[in-house]
């Protein structure tokens, strides 16, 4: 009997499937990162026979390599959060000399053991993705998969053999990578996943961005005592994060020492006896030992055979899909990055989640955007939730309260660190409802986590004032912020200190 999924209430058989098809698989998946192994394991627990195939491990990808896990846990979130650990330290041992620890003057830190810590952990978590593919009952393919027909897949295994397998449901989850400039000299530059693997620290490094990833390897590198030139072609970093924050940011990393250069763009690398020399738009000339291209990431979407089978893509190569995740061919969906709605981890787990319960287990649902929390783990870090001064001020059309609280953090009274922790509310004037919530400074993310429950909750500033605050710490200024800091009116432009 031919599975039913249900849309809108009502059950639906795939278009052009007649009841009683045999297929090898009622779920073939193609991309084994976080949005591919979520929706294995969940469809693989509702019933569903379910097969998966992923590219061969490896820490740098290519078209042809990548491994079980994929961007986050090999290349991306996981071992960059540990590089932010490692470099959080340069400045905690620093301010530790202030709380009486006697340190002597030269600290050295060694590179490669973190290097290699790091590759464990990735090796580590690899083998427990797989692992919880075969314990859900999920068949894991090796090779590069491909779509030959609306219910049809090919692997190309290593040798070069290729299987075929047909499937009532066909997912594509095989995300994002990160992209290079076209100037001269771009194949002296990296990209953030060599910048995970390099052999040796740089002493110099030059980072060509403005978005999270390029804030995070500056501040990762110059927390390990490197030098770092910053390059973004905005006059702030960041874009589509709260222009206030937004400022806080860049602050806190000229502080840090990092050397910021708004408003400029690369022209070309030339490869010297020194190093490698990089020339701007504005004339300036760096030298730099690594160049890390971190200006963005396109979806992973050229080589599946999409054209030929149907299945539409936007100019950027994104799957285009409907509210549900379905492609313009009923058999075939698609979630997590290749398709460029939401580009965050916890996001593709949703969106594989909210695909299995439709299709698989007769549960109705689709993702909810709304209020998803997410952080920039700069040195401090930013996080944010629901909407920044910007978008509330497009948005609503009544007068917003905005609420903003900048301390000194208490560690930093006996450390002597001069650096500022802000946070802020931005607040519906009519309703009293919290529209949006940000903080940069120590453990904003882990704060903001809980934040972003009230948010979900429609959380009003009343309930937030009327919240006792925990004493001493840095998240009770959230509960604490009853002055009103600027009123914005409905036909208003924002009103920040940059």
């Amino acid at each position: 009997m031919a599975r039913k999924m249900l849309i809108d209430g009502e059950a639906e058989s795939v278009p052009g499937v007649e009841q009683g098809t045999h297929f090898d698989f009622d779920l073939f998946i193609i991309g084994a990162g976080s949005g591919g192994v979520r929706a294995a394991r969940f469809s693989s627990n509702y019933g569903a026979k379910v097969g998966i195939c992923e590219l061969p491990f490896n820490a740098i990808s290519s078209e042809t390599i990548g491994g079980v896990g994929g961007t986050c846990v090999i290349r991306g979130c996981v071992p960059k959060k540990i590089l932010v650990y490692g470099a959080s330290f340069g400045g905690e041992l620093e301010d530790a000399r202030n709380y009486g620890w006697e340190l002597s003057e030269k600290v050295d830190f060694n590179w490669k053991k973190l290097l290699q810590k790091k590759t464990d952990e990735i090796n580590r978590l690899n083998g427990i993705y797989k692992r919880l593919l075969s314990n859900a009952g999920v068949k894991l393919f090796e090779g590069e998969g491909k779509i030959v027909g609306p219910n049809e897949v090919e692997v190309t295994q290593l040798d070069g053999t290729k299987l075929s397998y047909s499937a009532k449901h066909i997912l594509i989850a095989t995300g994002s990578r990160a992209q290079r400039p076209n100037i001269p000299g771009q194949e002296l530059g990296i990209t953030s996943d060599e910048a995970l693997s390099l052999e040796d620290l740089p002493k110099r490094a030059v980072v060509l961005g403005g978005g999270y990833i390029a804030v995070e390897f500056a501040s990762i590198w110059r927390g390990m005592g490197s030098e770092v030139d910053l390059v973004f072609r905005k006059e702030l970093l960041l874009r589509g994060f709260d222009d206030e924050m937004r400022a806080v940011v860049a602050r806190n990393l000229e502080g840090r020492g990092i050397n910021l250069h708004p408003r400029t763009n690369l022209t070309q690398l030339i490869k010297t006896e020194n190093g490698i020399k990089v020339i701007t738009d504005h004339g300036e000339e760096l030298i730099a030992d690594v160049v890390l291209f971190a200006t963005g990431r396109a979806p992973n979407s050229k080589r599946l055979n999409l054209e030929a089978v149907g299945v539409e893509v936007d100019k950027a190569g994104a799957i285009k899909v409907d509210e549900y995740s379905r492609t313009s061919i009923p058999s075939i969906w698609a979630v997590g990055d290749v398709t460029n709605r939401m580009n965050l981890t916890p996001v593709a787990l949703m969106e594989a989640s909210c695909f299995a319960k439709t299709v698989f287990n007769g549960q109705t649902s689709k993702p909810d955007y709304s209020n998803i929390a997410c952080a920039v783990f700069s040195i401090p870090p930013l996080s944010v939730v629901g909407l920044s001064e910007e978008q509330a001020i497009e948005q609503t059309k009544g007068d917003l309260l905005i609420f903003t609280s900048t301390f000194n953090p208490m560690k930093n009274t006996i450390s002597g660190r001069q650096e500022k922790t802000v946070m802020k509310l931005v607040v519906d004037a009519e309703t009293d409802k919290v529209l949006g919530a940000s903080m940069c400074g120590p453990d904003a993310p882990e704060i903001i986590q809980g934040i972003s429950i009230a948010l979900k909750c429609g959380a009003t500033k009343a309930q937030f004032d009327s919240t006792v605050g925990i004493h001493p710490s840095a998240a009770e200024e959230f509960v604490t912020m009853r002055t009103v800091t600027r009123r914005v009116t409905g036909t208003g432009k924002p009103k920040t200190n940059l």
